[in-house]
């Protein structure tokens, strides 16, 4: 079992904690994203990241300095977001971070499919980014059917804790051969059940975590999975659609 996860806005060199393990198997790929990028202009790359002047300067200049063959940072490292906060990576057991090392798997804009471990530099991309490189009118038709190829070479069952924005550029690609599970957390209000973007990205990053602490090897290990007050619920859940519940 693969377990799928997105990546995060925010990013940090950290070349201290942990050393990385390898190179990202799109490196090539990621290249020619730079490369697209640097080409741009300032203001045009604001309007690409619909971020602030001042995330926009800083991202800027981290371009004019990127170096993808002198990555120091492990891609688990270097995402700041609250899925990563919640997972703690950095006071994993060692065994826990075997674990991760050969199950996890992040999506990304920029690199594509990332093992934890893989050395990453600070960029800011997200999948569904307007980006027109080597002629496809965005990333999804750059990377194609490439990542699910790539992730059905290494496992017959994906675990999928991305967002929508992310899964979208594996799940349509996947032969049949491969089993797909997607976990949904969810909050029940009267008799709806709603996302809470920021309360699924919590429980997210608990998911990986209570995975590693169990060693799990098929979707139905998550199934015991209480953090945060959340419950497997049976009744709404389907073969390919695992859902757990946490009660208003």
């Amino acid at each position: 079992m693969k377990i799928l996860i997105s990546p995060a806005k925010k990013m940090r060199v950290d070349s201290d904690s942990l050393p990385p393990l390898g190179k990202p198997a799109f490196l090539a790929d990621a290249k020619r994203i730079l490369t697209t990028l640097q080409a741009m202009p300032p203001e045009q790359l604001k309007a690409l990241w619909g971020c602030s002047e001042s995330l926009a300067a800083m991202n800027v200049e981290r371009l004019r300095t990127a170096d993808p063959d002198r990555a120091l940072t492990p891609a688990i490292l270097a995402y700041e977001g609250i899925q990563y906060q919640y997972m703690a990576p950095q006071v994993m057991e060692s065994g826990q971070l075997d674990y991760i090392q050969a199950h996890l798997r992040i999506l990304s804009g920029m690199y594509g499919v990332l093992r934890p471990f893989d050395a990453v530099i600070p960029y800011r991309l997200e999948m569904q980014a307007k980006l027109p490189t080597d002629g496809q009118k965005d990333l999804y038709g750059f990377w194609g059917g490439r990542l699910a190829a790539h992730l059905a070479a290494e496992d017959d069952c994906l675990l999928d804790l991305a967002s929508k924005e992310y899964s979208r550029a594996v799940r349509p690609h996947l032969p049949d051969s491969v089993r797909w599970v997607e976990c949904r957390f969810v909050t029940r209000k009267g008799d709806k059940l709603v996302e809470k973007a920021t309360l699924c990205k919590m429980a997210r990053g608990r998911m990986v975590r209570h995975l590693a602490e169990k060693g799990a090897q098929t979707p139905e290990d998550a199934l015991d999975f209480t953090d945060l007050g959340f419950q497997y619920s049976a009744a709404d859940s389907r073969p390919d659609t695992l859902v757990f519940i946490k009660e208003d």
